[in-house]
């Protein structure tokens, strides 16, 4: 239904179109006056136009309407028919009038859009919300800010729960204490690379123990799924690599949560991120770096250390979609179906494309003059079993804080065993 402002706006419009295409009032009666009536009753329209002669009458009671006409009264009748119909016309295509209530949204990503995760978030998550939302009484007003806008790499988690932003990409790996069971692959290294199987383990878990949505509560956020990860580790050197022997005393990049996958191996683990890799590597700060293969493309990293030894210390999850939890219990219904939809999209659009990156990666890492090798099961095996017991220890630090550690290790390896993957170490012996 219009606003009164735009109805009457409608009924003038309807007005001057009757007086252009109806006959000139010179051409009536000089004594005849015209009138002209729009009234709104409820969700329906009347039109009303009334041919007032003053030397005329006109007789209405409660059992009878009489009209007494002279014969170019009704010529006028005629008139008023068409110009009816044209009156009904003009409201007929009157444009509808949106009533969508408009809901602002802050998206947040501490990462650009260059990375996969970010543009899914953009690319694809948004869209589907969108679409979600098509025909019912919402809209959403988005603001989207990536890469250090509104927070930096880690920093989205405050972000949703002070309220700058209302839901984003929550990276649990830079999470290691708020987060921390959300980082269980981290502790179970040369597990599966199947990216889908441990990222669809991983959101499984969180329906399962309970523990682990509570970490997301406690910060009043809502985990709604959407896991990305990272595709299947490898080891990138400036020499090349066949057995443990050959990393005897040389010096070894990685990311903070996986140095522990180089004790007892006779490397020295040197933490870096990607920002610092290839200086480290070129400046022989590190003889190398474990790192994923689209990363390492992307960061040309090839060029300073070109032996790529695929050792597959396997896929990692990584985080996934969050959003304020009091904010999202407080939207409609039809919003938080929205999001949910939007999320199972986001997966598979993101499983998709990094299937496809991962390719490219290692096609530009050939093309660059990288040497590409396995490292060979024998070997992938004695590296596993030289590490210390990773992850009974993670599990007892946890279980210490009152945490389900030991119950997320049993789990997780569970799962990977009942998918059919073969572990060179079952990280949840004892």
């Amino acid at each position: 239904m219009p606003s009164k402002p735009s109805l009457a706006k409608h009924l003038s419009a309807a007005s001057r179109t009757l007086s252009r295409v109806a006959s000139p009032r010179s051409n009536l009666p000089s004594t005849v006056g015209e009138g002209f009536c729009g009234v709104s009753v409820g969700s329906s329209v009347f039109l009303d136009i009334l041919y007032v002669r003053p030397d005329s009458f006109l007789v209405r009671d409660k059992f009878a309407e009489t009209f007494l006409l002279t014969q170019w009264e009704e010529k006028i009748m005629k008139r008023m028919s068409m110009r009816a119909a044209i009156a009904a016309l003009a409201f007929s295509v009157m444009p509808a009038m949106s009533h969508a209530e408009e809901i602002s949204v802050t998206t947040v990503a501490g990462h650009p859009p260059v990375f996969l995760w970010v543009k899914t978030l953009s690319e694809t998550f948004i869209p589907s919300v969108n679409a979600a939302l098509e025909g019912t009484d919402y809209k959403i007003n988005w603001n989207e800010a990536y890469g250090g806008t509104l927070a930096k790499p880690g920093g989205a988690l405050e972000a949703i729960e002070f309220g700058l932003a209302q839901v984003g990409i929550v990276s649990t790996l830079f999470e290691p204490s708020n987060l921390s069971l959300q980082n269980v692959t981290y502790v179970t290294p040369f597990g599966s690379d199947d990216v889908d199987l441990v990222l669809k383990t991983v959101d499984q878990m969180h329906d399962e123990i309970p523990g682990m949505r509570s970490l997301w509560h406690d910060h009043d956020l809502e985990y709604l799924g959407g896991a990305f990860g990272l595709e299947d580790y490898l080891l990138m050197t400036k020499f090349p690599v066949n057995s443990l022997k050959d990393l005897e005393g040389k010096k070894i990049n990685a990311p903070g949560a996986a140095v522990n996958w180089l004790e007892n191996t006779g490397a020295v683990g040197v933490a870096g991120d990607l920002t610092t890799y290839y200086n480290d590597i070129q400046t022989g700060v590190a003889d190398g770096v474990v790192v994923f293969p689209t990363a390492a493309a992307a960061a040309k990293l090839y060029e300073v250390a070109p032996y790529v030894t695929r050792a597959h210390f396997g896929a990692q999850y990584a985080g996934g979609i969050a959003v304020g939890k009091t904010w999202f219990e407080d939207q409609p219904a039809e919003i938080q179906d929205a999001f949910r939809k939007g999320v199972k999209d986001f997966a598979v659009a993101y499983r998709s494309g990094l299937e496809e990156r991962v390719k490219n990666a290692f096609s530009a890492m050939e093309k660059g003059g990288a040497t590409i090798t396995e490292l060979p099961a024998a070997e992938r095996t004695a590296w596993a079993n030289a590490l210390p017991p990773i992850a009974l220890n993670w599990a007892k630090e946890q279980d210490d804080h009152g945490l389900p550690g030991t119950e997320v290790i049993d789990t997780y390896i569970r799962h990977l065993k009942d998918a059919g993957v073969t572990l060179p170490r079952d990280w949840s012996a004892k």
